[in-house]
């Protein structure tokens, strides 16, 4: 089973920023798409945005143009670059990766999620 290991999470005041990192080992053939979702306490989990293994994205319109996803293919690697941060930001931000394992298994795997607060 692959791991991800989320990091680059905190506290930061409204209108900062923060950028995540995760990374994807194991017993990776290779990803397909790879993603952030967030939830918030109380709250369902949500998601925010995606990225292809051909670099397509697509976010959430709660965060477009406030956040950038992005990766490295041969770091199995996917970062959220957060700008412009709002209170309603707040929550436990988790990646996910479409992962085709060396056995030629499918599944999504997901990291153990980051803490990110805004505060006002």
């Amino acid at each position: 089973q692959a791991q991800l290991v989320e990091s680059g999470g905190g506290l930061v005041q409204a209108g900062g920023s923060l950028r995540l990192s995760c990374s994807a080992s194991g017993s990776i053939l290779s990803i397909n798409g790879m993603g952030w979702y967030r939830q918030a306490p109380g709250k369902q989990r949500e998601w925010v945005a995606t990225i292809t293994g051909g670099g397509y994205t697509n976010y959430a319109d709660s965060v477009k143009g406030r956040f950038t996803i992005s990766r490295d293919n041969a770091k199995n690697t996917v970062w959220l670059q957060m700008n412009s941060l709002k209170p309603e930001d707040t929550a436990v931000y988790y990646c996910t990766a479409e992962i085709i394992a060396v056995s030629r298994a499918r599944y999504d795997a997901w990291g153990q999620g980051t803490q990110v607060t805004v505060s006002s």
